[in-house]
């Protein structure tokens, strides 16, 4: 698969179309065979106890998979998720950022299907796994 769009202009692009998150989410690698992306974790993202919440940890699953995928097929604010199967398997670190790491399983015309390991920033061990369908809208020229 090649690279359409690199990760400092993917940044700008989820900084323009998703306001809402803007700085809570960082690139820290990305190239044809996958994403490495960071929930920069705050207060706000943590349930009693200290750790990251199961809100939080989707979140970035679903941010990984989104940029995954559009860093394949370019700037396409309009594609959606239309499936997300996550297992949480470890209680994060707490106050630790939580790291993506994604990988574009299937690239079709109309679905994308990416697989996110989680992980607490130094840890060996995977918090979570999620699996993601992304619906991408037709070409607009073919619409």
């Amino acid at each position: 698969m090649t690279l359409e769009v690199p990760a400092e202009e993917m940044e700008a692009f989820l900084d323009e179309v998703f306001p809402q998150v803007k700085g809570m989410f960082g690139i820290d690698h990305l190239d044809e065979d996958r994403l490495v992306m960071r929930l920069h974790s705050n207060e706000q993202h943590l349930r009693p106890g200290g750790t990251v919440s199961g809100p939080a940890m989707f979140s970035l699953a679903d941010v990984a998979a989104y940029v995954a995928t559009m860093s394949r097929i370019g700037k396409e604010a309009l594609a959606v998720t239309t499936n997300c199967s996550i297992d949480f398997m470890r209680k994060p670190v707490a106050g630790a950022d939580v790291i993506a790491h994604a990988k574009v399983l299937k690239l079709g015309r109309a679905l994308s299907v990416t697989d996110v390991l989680l992980y607490s920033d130094g840890q060996p061990e995977p918090v979570a796994r999620a699996t993601l369908t992304y619906s991408i809208p037709p070409a607009r020229d073919a619409v």
